[in-house]
């Protein structure tokens, strides 16, 4: 899953950077509206966490543009406490929630867990398919009970798989949302993270729809 931060407050980009990073979410950083625009215009984001006050250009100036051009990620605004206008003007822009300044990063990251999994259907922020178990909430997966050890990118590949089960993923949209817009992007390493998740979850939960993607699901 990839995440876009558009926050000037370096201190406070790093901090979320860090924490999102840390629960198995890549990210893309912008510190002006401007920038943060541009990236949410022009790369695929499965959710956006903006600030209101942005240089440049505002954060709720950004969203309206975002939500006029038909971007339709999940959007987190970040407000000051005594700014109840922001609150109400992001929401009528097009934010998804809202946060107020200051906050705890533990409830920014369950706010992004909640988007991200309300986007893709799912109510509880435990994923199921078939013997598979997805935590979103601990990071975690399990077989039958026993858990797995993934790497971060198999852990990354199989939590947008599990997110959009039943769909056709492409090669080209798994790519996009595995990695930053700094990332040397090869599709074809993609076809490697699957063989070895099929190795350590089963053949029959990731079905090779050929020349169009993967698709998981029970009996794949």
């Amino acid at each position: 899953m990839r995440i876009l931060i558009v926050e000037d407050d370096r201190n406070l980009n790093r901090q979320l950077d860090e924490a999102l990073t840390g629960a198995g979410y890549v990210v893309d950083k912008a510190y002006d509206g401007e920038e943060g625009h541009f990236l949410g215009d022009t790369e695929p984001y499965d959710a956006v966490i903006l600030d209101v006050g942005l240089p440049e250009m505002d954060g709720i100036s950004v969203l309206e543009r975002w939500r006029r051009d038909g971007r339709a990620m999940p959007v987190i605004i970040l407000t000051a406490r005594d700014r109840w206008s922001d609150k109400v003007a992001g929401i009528d822009a097009g934010a998804d929630d809202y946060v107020a300044k200051p906050f705890h990063i533990e409830e920014v990251l369950a706010r992004v867990r909640a988007l991200i999994r309300r986007a893709a259907g799912h109510a509880s922020s435990e994923i199921i398919c078939g013997p598979l178990r997805l935590d979103t909430k601990a990071s975690k997966a399990s077989v039958d009970g026993a858990p797995l050890k993934l790497t971060s990118h198999e852990y990354r590949l199989l939590s947008y798989l599990m997110h959009h089960q039943g769909q056709i993923v492409s090669r080209s949209e798994l790519t996009e949302h595995m990695y930053d817009q700094d990332f040397d992007r090869d599709s074809n390493t993609i076809e490697v993270f699957v063989g070895r998740l099929r190795r350590k979850i089963g053949n029959d939960l990731i079905e090779t729809v050929r020349g169009l993607g993967y698709r998981m699901g029970p009996g794949a």
